[in-house]
């Protein structure tokens, strides 16, 4: 395992993320404690340090089951992250009351890391109500010593994370992103790092692999990986990426023995790509996205004749993203930002934004194939 710096500590460039812990009888909601425990074991003495669990994941048992597995080692041989679930906007006015009882669960006095969890469309504006009290009191419970290091992690747009960063952007001292080589483009990853940074805000990246959809391959692609390093595999392909864009630490979540074994084996030593292999893997990236999605650029010659003044680049970047994932939370959480008569079921397919579409898509097409998807 190799370490980066994030100030005065160092971290292991690999953590273990706790949203996708093995369960028992496939039931989410009920991890297998002695495998959690068995993979901590394995984790803590290959030199995983970074944990990072939330008060929604596995129906509100990861604080518990992984805060029981590190009970088992000095407080100060690993670092704890967890996070205040604004995704239910009926949290927030139980800031207090949530972050308590997650000290409970994870049976600690205080998180080395804490995070504003998922800021996106659907809570920016709540996340900024100082009516809630969230932002104080989590300053509060920092210069208390109970957070150590306080951050945000986001799945919202460029323009989400902007106003947040305007609003917070100096009390943050890390930004956790959805970061892949699918993403670094379609999700506009590479734009957001750059905001991060910008503000001198280390990233901490989830989702490497894509929930597992860059671990394997169509043959083609494993193939022309094959050909540049022949001794590494598609999972390896996806860390390698991350290991060449100066994330601090990337979170995996690994949901048996053998994937944990497999990500320690990659991460024993540093191995970034070169400029021609960034180049053919972004290329691939491209190729595996765009026979998925609509060619949308934003220059929203669509919205000027909308008589319904729907955001249709908005929605079919929304569109693009469900379509490509199979589903997801990203766009539905997306789309609670807006009222009934922007959702694209406001559609009323009379063509004129089509007929003004410089890419020629067929837009009403999409907008109705997207309300068939949201069900």
């Amino acid at each position: 395992m190799y370490y980066n710096r994030f100030q005065n500590i160092e971290l292991s460039a690999l953590g273990l993320g706790c949203m996708r812990l093995p369960v028992i009888d496939g039931d989410d909601s009920r991890p297998d404690a002695p495998a959690v425990r068995e993979m901590v074991a394995y984790a803590m003495q290959n030199g995983i340090n970074y944990y990072d669990t939330a008060w929604g994941y596995h129906a509100g048992n990861s604080e518990t089951v992984i805060g029981d597995a590190l009970s088992e080692y000095p407080r100060d041989s690993f670092y704890l992250a967890s996070k205040f679930p604004g995704y239910d906007l009926s949290n927030m006015d139980k800031v207090e009351e949530i972050f308590e009882k997650q000290l409970e669960k994870c049976r600690v006095d205080y998180f080395d890391f804490y995070l504003f969890h998922n800021v996106c469309e659907m809570n920016i504006n709540q996340y900024l109500d100082p009516k809630y009290g969230i932002y104080n009191y989590l300053i509060l419970q920092k210069n208390n010593g109970r957070i150590k290091h306080l951050g945000f992690s986001a799945h919202g747009s460029y323009e989400v994370i902007e106003r947040f960063l305007k609003a917070y952007g100096s009390d943050m001292e890390f930004c956790q992103l959805q970061i892949n080589y699918i993403d670094w483009e379609f999700q506009n990853a590479v734009k957001k790092v750059e905001l991060i940074k910008s503000y001198g805000i280390p990233v901490f990246v989830m989702e490497p692999v894509r929930g597992g959809k860059l671990a394997k391959l169509d043959a083609h692609y494993e193939s022309k990986l094959k050909e540049m390093r022949p001794d590494e595999s598609a999972v390896a392909w996806a860390f390698r990426f991350l290991q060449s864009i100066d994330a601090t630490v990337v979170l995996s979540g690994m949901s048996d023995f053998e994937q944990l074994r497999q990500n320690i084996d990659i991460y024993s030593e540093k191995k970034p790509l070169s400029e021609y292999e960034m180049k053919t893997l972004l290329g691939m990236a491209r190729d595996m996205v765009n026979p998925k999605t609509v060619p949308c650029t934003a220059c929203r010659y669509c919205t000027t004749h909308c008589p319904m003044e729907l955001d249709i680049p908005f929605l079919l970047n929304l569109y693009n993203e469900h379509f490509y994932s199979d589903g997801g939370f990203i766009a539905p959480m997306a789309l609670m930002s807006l009222p009934q008569d922007k959702q694209p079921s406001a559609c009323i397919g009379c063509g004129s934004c089509e007929a003004v579409c410089p890419q020629q898509i067929k837009i009403p097409e999409a907008l109705a194939s997207f309300c068939e998807m949201l069900g």
